[in-house]
């Protein structure tokens, strides 16, 4: 005899104002779906729901668990026999609800915990990701590198095998109502284990946020293949790093790395800021704001401003810049950064020189933990 199949999870994501939808059905993106019609879809395939629960109980339910940030739990009776009701919230780093999660099914009956997911808040003015300390219970997240901010570069520089960069930026840098994405992504742990991540996001420019809110499911499989760089990304970067080159995406306007393209410069700490603004010397920071038309135009350009080192000072960099093509924001721009040869300037030497604020500058505990070496996430991307 077969065994009964087992009823998935509702993902329900709550992330922007305009209203709500179905990020997942168990296993299988949704993509946005309309909740109303995945809601009826479900109970027909459950017609002893019928009996004892309508879409009405269950969307009162679903607003109840939002707005109160709850979970509910609910027992029912149906011709059937008892039948149950549960429904979690997702929490963001500031204990919003990012979704809410529900089950019905008999009572009692095969239930199989949802995956951990958390939310997250990206922050256009800071340029940071908010994350719960939570996120340590996703696959992929030791809990000795968990860091309450992280910039978008540092988010990226973790996942392989994606190609949605621009978009993703597009997004977090110009948050619009309605803009939006869903996709999936990997990140590569030792031995070639691979760890799943689906995140939902949708941008928001109200009261509650000017950036974009995150849904991160993890969706990691032990069925899940081993997933390698392919030949073509190995070739490449090895041939980058013999020849020294370091190539990152840079926001012009708002002076920050976005993006490795191949491994970062070792000269530069742009990972584990309070801000990734700090990355560039305060007073170098409006040159590149000035180069940003030039970029836009089609040009080409260099400049050498003086980048933050992992000694606490700053080392002098010459950065040749591209437009970068095809990015709807025109923001961006593909920076080839050279550390600057010849004498060595004070600035990067005498520590009573170093130009930076009192309070620390980011988190010297988990960089400490990552330049000691026990973190071996692998570096082709």
């Amino acid at each position: 005899m077969r065994g009964r199949a087992v009823i998935p999870w509702v993902t329900v994501e709550t992330l922007a104002p305009e209203g709500f939808s179905v990020a997942s059905v168990g296993e299988a993106a949704r993509d946005f779906g309309d909740w109303r019609r995945v809601l009826q879809r479900q109970l027909a395939r459950t017609p002893a729901l019928y009996d004892g629960l309508n879409t009405r109980d269950i969307t009162e339910a679903l607003r109840t668990s939002i707005e109160k940030a709850v979970e509910l739990d609910k027992t029912f009776d149906t011709g059937s026999g008892p039948h149950r009701l549960m429904i979690r919230p997702v929490f963001g780093p500031a204990g919003e609800v990012h979704a809410v999660r529900w089950w019905a099914g008999p009572d009692p009956g095969p239930v199989v915990d949802p995956p951990a997911a958390v939310g997250a808040t990206w922050d256009l003015d800071s340029q940071t990701l908010a994350q719960p300390v939570g996120v340590s219970a996703l696959s992929g997240i030791a809990p000795e590198e968990y860091v309450p901010r992280i910039s978008i570069a540092e988010f990226f520089h973790r996942v392989s095998a994606f190609d949605r960069h621009a978009e993703v930026l597009d997004l977090l840098y110009r948050p619009e109502p309605g803009g939006r994405m869903q996709f999936e992504v990997s990140m590569l742990r030792p031995a070639g284990r691979a760890t799943r991540w689906r995140i939902t996001i949708r941008a928001r420019d109200d009261e509650h946020c000017r950036g974009a809110w995150w849904l991160i499911e993890d969706i990691t499989s032990d069925d899940d293949p081993a997933v390698w760089p392919t030949l073509e990304s190995v070739g490449l970067r090895e041939a980058h790093r013999r020849a020294g080159n370091h190539l990152a995406v840079v926001q012009l306007a708002n002076t920050s790395i976005s993006h490795w393209l191949t491994d970062p410069a070792p000269w530069i700490r742009w990972d584990y800021l309070f801000r990734p603004v700090d990355v560039f010397h305060p007073d170098d920071r409006f040159r590149l704001v000035e180069l940003g038309d030039r970029v836009r135009s089609g040009e080409s350009t260099e400049v050498t401003v003086r980048a933050l080192n992992y000694s606490g000072g700053y080392t002098p960099t010459t950065l040749l810049l591209y437009p970068y093509p095809g990015f709807s924001n025109r923001e961006l721009a593909i920076a080839h950064l050279t550390r600057v040869r010849g004498d060595i300037t004070a600035e990067e030497t005498d520590p009573a020189d170093r130009a930076l604020p009192d309070r620390p500058i980011g988190y010297d505990d988990q960089l400490r933990y990552r330049l000691a070496g026990r973190l071996r996430h692998s570096t082709v991307r």
